[in-house]
Parts: structure tokens; C-alpha cells; sequence
């Protein structure tokens, strides 16, 4: 049996989730949360094969409640189950480690699916998602200023806001307009996923 723990705030929905993967004979639904932090509770107790995730719910989000899990019990797969599907919020979740990114109108089957292949360590990804994948690794790649640049050098170096404004001699509000600029471009929300994200595009390279 894959054991599953379903994660999502509207009562409804998780029900109806719960519905669905209790009547397919070979998964067993072991726990259930309501937000964010209890799935993460819920995922280390519980220590299911895997856990279905809303991205949006309350006190924390599903990609940050992911890299928790993962961190806590690298065993346990994730699957993001959601109505989103921009570019940020997939590649969020996808950095997260989340091996699986399926949409709540996708057809029943298609859920059943993805939790089937994320139980026998693959990957699911709602055909839209996938698609979505393929088109951005087929865009330009980012291209940032060479200030942007020197400052998420620095900031990858370890050196603070102040410090990087002392290094360049520029002021710490500059500083932090060059990083806001960078976080767009980069379509991240804080300096540690723009510096992995600089450098897996290789703009970091020294």
C-alpha cells in the first residue's frame, strides 16, 4: 500500500482529495492537514511515502513546508497538488525538491498516477506543467547587470547588505535595489534562491 498524507486547507478539497485515494486499492491515506506547519509535523510523524500538497495555505506555504520535510525525512516524496501553475510557482516547488507538480482539475486518473510514479521514485508532472518546463529551458537565458552581478557575488561570498554597500561604495539602499532587481529577473524572493538560481543559469561563474 502507498501510504499518503494530504495537505490542504479548504475542508472540501481535501476531502474530495481523501474521496479519491481512498477508493483506488492500493493507496491508504494515513493523515490529513489543514496548513502548512501541521503537514510538516504530520509528514515527520507519520513518515508517509508521500504527501499531497497544497501551495498555498496558511502559516506556511507548500514549496517552504516541502524543503522542511525533505530536510527532516529525506524518505518522504512530495507532490504539489494546486490550481497554480505560473513559472515561479513551479520552479519554487521544484527547487524545493518536490517530485511531483499536479493540477487539481487535472482528470482523476492523472492524480492516481502521479502519486503511483512519485511512490516508485519518479517524477509527475501534469502534462500543462511539463509543457511549461520544456518553453522556459527553451527561452533566453536571464541576463543581469554587471552590478547585479558583483552584488550576488558578494552576497554568495556571505557578506551582508551594509557590507556589500562598504565593499562597493555604493549606499545600502542602492544595494537593495540592485538585489530587488535581480530577485525579478531571476522570478525569486530572497537573496539564498537567487544566488542558487544565478548559479544554476551560471551567471556567478568567477
Amino acid at each position: 500500500m502507498i501510504r499518503v498524507l494530504v495537505a490542504d486547507d479548504h475542508p472540501i478539497v481535501r476531502g474530495g482529495i481523501i474521496a479519491l485515494l481512498t477508493a483506488a486499492h492500493d493507496i491508504e491515506v494515513v493523515g490529513e492537514s489543514a496548513d502548512g506547519l501541521s503537514a510538516v509535523a504530520e509528514a515527520i510523524r507519520l513518515a508517509p511515502d508521500v504527501v499531497l500538497m497544497d501551495l498555498r495555505m496558511p502559516g506556511l506555504n507548500g514549496d517552504e513546508a516541502t524543503g522542511r520535510i525533505l530536510s527532516a525525512a529525506p524518505g518522504v516524496r512530495v507532490i504539489i497538488l494546486t490550481t497554480y501553475e505560473t513559472d515561479a510557482n513551479i520552479l519554487t516547488a521544484m527547487e524545493a525538491g518536490a517530485s511531483g507538480y499536479l493540477l487539481k482539475a487535472a482528470p482523476q486518473e492523472e492524480i492516481l498516477a502521479g502519486v503511483r510514479s512519485v511512490a516508485r521514485g519518479e517524477v509527475a508532472l501534469s502534462p500543462s506543467i511539463a509543457a511549461t518546463l520544456v518553453r522556459r529551458v527553451g527561452r533566453p537565458s536571464v541576463t543581469l547587470s554587471p552590478r547585479e552581478t558583483e552584488v550576488l557575488r558578494l552576497v554568495a561570498d556571505g557578506l551582508s547588505n551594509p557590507e556589500i554597500a562598504k565593499r562597493l561604495f555604493l549606499g545600502e539602499a542602492t544595494v537593495k535595489t540592485h538585489l530587488l532587481h535581480a530577485f525579478e529577473k531571476l522570478e525569486v524572493n530572497d537573496r539564498t534562491r537567487a544566488v542558487t538560481r544565478a548559479m544554476e543559469l551560471g551567471l556567478l561563474a568567477h
